[in-house]
């Protein structure tokens, strides 16, 4: 953990803090940023400006989890929403706030401040050395002192303080030649939009709007966005994107809210079809706007609209995406026409290393919507799956700067096949890049009692093809897959990865039908399962048996010596098939996760608490 000293200053506390990386943003990618330097030996702190994680994707903005279409990401954000499917079926927002909390809390090695604020700096020959920020809630100034620094704010606040190079807006379409921007560059960028949540119910729900709200009273009105259907976000709800939206914030929130509060009225009480919304009542309306655009950092590589549309074919490639590069007009609601271009991209696309740091702060990282890419490239690479999977590029990146004594920029080229092999290694897919397979798998004579497609178990590839191989082994409960070496080998423990559905989204709502949603552990997972061990004498013993597994990517630590391992499914959550994608023995004790702790009896919390603090409060003579 980080090695933390207080004292008071101005009569507010000042605690320092000495750390690998400091992590600042705690969206999905500074979360995620986050879990996989930790994960990797790195000491990390993790500054968030919220009371809960997640960013547009927390209860506080509801913006849902969108990525590379056809190519869902895995990795930690899969772990992450494969988890809130097991302990949040029905889709409750306040228990996807406390999974993502889990992750962050319980992760040895992370030191988690929320409702955090970084508002100041110290740099020093070039590096940034340090950074402060106040805590609101605990009333503490925070200095983070640290090796490596990742910005994930979304906005680039570590850019102001270092004085890093960004870019913001739009730039010419002469600039890199992509025909999707506008003649002239200027500052104009993507808005904000504060998303509302509806719900439908057995009875009617009547709806005043305030007198402030914008009043909207025909169709005319709102243009090219429809009234309102099922599964709606209200994500054209935007502006902000003439205006600066960081400097105008508080004003561009007002205006949303004005402007959503009036659009709920037009739907109840003024549309033609408002008797089909009859029952449906206004759920949760937002309060903290959701941002898509404002500085991005210049790296060592600009990627482009050409980047994306060629499939980002680069060498350096450690994440990808695949949402079309969805480009908002910066008028947002104001302009009459179609709030936005579905401009082509393919899925999936490579993005580059060398777009994930600062090109002028040498131990500056940054993921999420503010990577080196231009505005057209930014249209495509904003999504959360997108950002998602740059966090764990860049958080395992750090950890790696770190075993190596380098700065951000000195892994290319010499030590991006590690970086990539640690990526992978963690179910990061990497589009055109084959996984390597550990040695011991690769010398083991591979068979299975029943199914088919067992050699594809080590072919290093973890995910089926679209319209292509499955890469991987089927069969039914109680089949056993083997593998068997010519004398006995030490084994540390084993890599799995199950079949998740890769097809199913995961997100979590935009609205509420009256039946509610699900989103229960998908049936194809392989819920329990049994690992045996070949005796001296030919006999198995089960070394390890899961009851009750939802994870895609599951790793055992065994630490045996054997001449024969079998994985035998016995049971999936609904499917009749069992299907596995990957089976890798390692010689090497594979690392924890962090799981959280069971809780304690709460008897046994009282307990800790000295008698003394538990003592009736004191009574005066002659009075209960």
């Amino acid at each position: 953990m980080t090695y933390q000293v207080e004292h008071r200053i101005h009569g507010f506390r000042r605690c320092n803090h000495e750390t690998d990386v400091c992590v600042v943003g705690g969206g999905m990618a500074g979360l995620i940023a986050a879990i996989a330097a930790a994960r990797h030996g790195a000491r990390v702190v993790l500054v968030h400006d919220r009371p809960v994680l997640g960013g547009n994707a927390s209860s506080e903005i509801r913006m849902w989890i969108c990525g590379a279409h056809g190519c869902k990401e895995t990795g930690i954000l899969e772990e992450i929403q494969l988890e809130n499917c097991h302990r949040n079926p029905t889709q409750v927002y306040s228990i996807w706030d406390t999974v993502l909390l889990e992750k962050a809390v319980f992760c040895p090695g992370i030191t988690l401040l929320l409702n955090t604020t970084c508002n100041a700096g110290q740099m020093r020959q070039g590096r940034l050395e340090s950074v402060s920020a106040w805590r609101l809630t605990s009333q503490t100034i925070h200095v983070i002192r640290a090796r490596y620094f990742v910005d994930c704010s979304g906005d680039s606040v570590l850019a102001p303080i270092t004085g890093a190079a960004i870019r913001v807006g739009r730039e010419s379409r002469d600039e890199f030649n992509e025909d999707i921007q506008p003649p002239d560059a200027d500052n104009r960028t993507m808005g904000n939009s504060l998303l509302i949540q509806a719900r439908e119910t057995s009875e009617p729900q009547p709806f005043i709007a305030p007198s402030w709200a914008y009043q909207f009273s025909s169709a005319a009105d709102l243009p090219n966005r429809g009234v309102m259907a099922r599964g709606d976000n209200f994500w054209w709800m935007e502006v902000g994107g003439l205006d600066d939206t960081i400097r105008d914030a508080d004003a561009i929130q007002l205006e949303l809210t004005r402007i959503g509060l009036g659009v709920w009225d037009y739907i109840k009480n003024h549309s033609e079809r408002r008797h089909e919304f009859e029952n449906w009542g206004l759920e949760w309306f937002g309060a903290l706007p959701g941002k898509r655009e404002n500085r991005r950092y210049v790296g060592d590589h600009i990627v482009t609209q050409n980047d994306v549309r060629a499939g980002g074919p680069f060498d350096d490639v450690v994440a990808h995406g695949g949402w079309s590069m969805d480009d908002h007009h910066p008028a947002g609601l104001y302009y009459p026409g179609k709030p936005t271009i579905f401009h082509p991209a393919p899925s999936p696309y490579g993005i580059p290393y060398r777009a994930l740091y600062s090109r002028d702060v040498p131990n500056l990282f940054c993921a999420g919507r503010n990577i080196s890419c231009t505005h057209a490239a930014l249209s495509s690479l904003r999504v959360m799956g997108t950002t998602s999977v740059m966090g764990q590029a860049v958080g395992t990146a750090a950890a790696l700067c770190l075993k190596q004594d380098c700065d951000p920029r000195d892994l290319y080229p010499s030590h991006i096949a590690r970086l990539q092999a640690l990526l992978q290694d963690d179910d990061q897919f990497l589009p055109g890049r084959q996984r390597l397979i550990a040695p011991l798998t690769a010398g083991a004579a591979l068979s299975a009692t029943g199914g088919d497609g067992v050699e594809a178990l080590r072919d290093g590839f973890d995910r089926s093809e679209t319209n292509g191989p499955r890469h991987g082994w089927k069969g039914v409960c109680g089949d056993s897959i083997q593998l068997s070496w010519n004398e006995p080998v030490a084994i540390g423990g084993l890599r799995l990865v199950f079949d998740s559905n890769l097809r199913q989204a995961k997100k979590m709502p935009c609205s509420y039908p009256l039946k509610g949603n699900r989103c229960g552990v998908p049936a194809e997972m392989i819920r329990a399962f049994r690992v045996e061990a070949l005796d001296p004498d030919g006999g198995w013993t089960t070394v390890h048996r899961e009851t009750d597994n939802y994870l895609r990517l599951v790793r055992l630590p065994l630490n045996i010596r054997t001449a024969a391992l079998r994985l035998t499914p016995e049971q999936t959550w609904g499917a009749p098939e069992a299907f596995v994608f990957s089976i890798d023995v390692l010689a090497e004790t594979p690392r924890p996760l962090g799981i959280a702790p069971a809780g304690k009896p709460w008897s046994e919390r009282v307990a800790e608490i000295p008698s003394a603090d538990l003592r009736p409060p004191h009574c005066e003579a002659g009075r209960p």
